[in-house]
């Protein structure tokens, strides 16, 4: 038990930086005029020049893969919302958004593969465009960069292989294996916020931030920075005297898991990586934040279009929509937490996460049906998925709605500010 609330703690703390991230980059965005007109450009031409050039449709995985629903405009709408409804997830409660894309993407109809590949290729488009790396260089350490890549992209092919693998075997239980990911996660997740939130319902402020690591957590990455195992990566020089140390295959080591994991879930690979070098390598802020932007253009990239993209698994139109949404839906959600109790935030982000974990847990019977793992009436077991679906949107929609009151409530105040 405790093992698992210490999992969870930590895939909450990587939501929060990954949210921190989101935050930043599509500020810079939204702030530069060259990117808005860039990100309309992308958004109103690639969808027809990828029609009009039937030869690279192919080699780059359009058109062809899914058609029709590549052309259809109101897939392209569902995904401006369910962008809108992340951001909002991110700017408001402080956490990132994108676990709910994946699931939300599927809910809509879209298929589990397809939905990760247009998930990574989202993020990756967001982080070139708002990129701030150079405004960050100073805070990059190029040997645990390189070292944390290697790993990385090896964990990125792997993760990428076995989602088309099992694809390749059924697109169902490709569905399935997914389902079965993100309920084990969102919901181990939603039981820790929902004990935690129990525990701290009388705080007034926004709870989800960034920590200082522990004294255990410190043990741990001490005993880590003491094993001699070559190459040797020295960092924070200009924090400790002398600096630190730590062996370039732990760094890779860390890389590959998080490589894996984003690419088998399409969270980009940003989201593990800022606690992981925080909590478990001891490496300081300063140094992870510059480092951290500059690996996830790679590893997220890298994921998206070598794993994804050039077999057809990324829905170009439906990734612009993502990123038009997402960046409106930041704005608000950010603006609204200066109106909002703490306590609520939490309590809206618990709900969120169950609602996902919700979702996905009553979409598997039907699945395991299809597949002939168990036997149930089938209208048992739509019933039960037609159930999850609407549970999960309605609970969306409270969610978009309230937040939204909130801030049309308050748009005088904003003014003001």
């Amino acid at each position: 038990m405790a093992v698992l609330r210490k999992l969870s703690e930590f895939i909450e703390l990587s939501m929060i930086a990954h949210a921190k991230w989101d935050y930043e980059t599509s500020m810079n965005i939204l702030r530069g005029k060259k990117r808005k007109l860039i990100l309309i450009a992308l958004a109103v031409l690639l969808p027809i020049l990828i029609y009009m050039v039937a030869d690279a449709a192919d080699i780059i995985g359009g058109k062809k893969a899914y058609a029709p629903a590549f052309y259809a405009t109101n897939v392209f709408v569902i995904s401006i919302l369910i962008g809108f409804c992340a951001g909002l997830i991110t700017g408001c409660i402080g956490a990132g958004g994108g676990f709910i894309i994946t699931p939300a993407l599927m809910a809509a109809g879209v298929r589990g593969i397809l939905a990760v590949g247009t998930d990574l290729f989202h993020i990756f488009a967001k982080a070139i465009m708002g990129s701030v790396l150079h405004k960050k260089l100073g805070n990059v350490n190029a040997k645990i960069a390189i070292a944390f890549l290697v790993g990385s992209i090896g964990g990125a092919t792997l993760g990428g292989y076995l989602q088309k693998l099992v694809y390749s075997k059924d697109p169902i239980m490709s569905d399935a294996f997914l389902s079965i990911i993100y309920a084990l996660i969102l919901g181990s997740l939603g039981w820790y916020g929902l004990s935690d939130l129990i525990k701290k319902r009388k705080l007034a402020r926004t709870p989800l931030e960034m920590r200082p690591p522990t004294e255990a957590e410190k043990r741990l990455a001490f005993k880590l920075q003491s094993i001699n195992l070559p190459p040797t990566i020295r960092f924070d020089e200009d924090i400790v005297p002398g600096g630190r140390k730590i062996s370039g295959v732990i760094l890779a080591m860390g890389g590959f898991a998080v490589g894996f994991v984003s690419t088998l879930m399409g969270v980009g690979g940003g989201f593990i990586t800022f606690p992981l070098f925080v909590y478990v390598f001891g490496i300081s802020t300063f140094t992870t934040v510059g480092t951290d932007i500059f690996q996830i253009i790679f590893t997220a990239g890298y994921a998206g279009i070598s794993q994804y993209a050039i077999y057809g698994f990324v829905f170009y139109t439906l990734a612009m929509g993502l990123l038009l949404g997402s960046l409106i839906g930041i704005q608000v959600g950010a603006l609204t937490t200066k109106v909002v109790r703490g306590v609520t935030i939490k309590g809206f982000w618990v709900t969120t996460i169950l609602a996902g974990f919700i979702n996905r847990l009553t979409v598997i019977p039907k699945q395991f049906n299809d597949l002939g793992i168990i036997n149930i009436p089938k209208s048992l077991a739509q019933g039960i998925e037609t159930a999850g679906f609407f549970i999960f949107w309605i609970i969306i929609a409270i969610f978009v709605g309230w937040v939204m009151l909130s801030f049309f409530k308050n748009i005088k105040t904003f003014r003001e500010e």
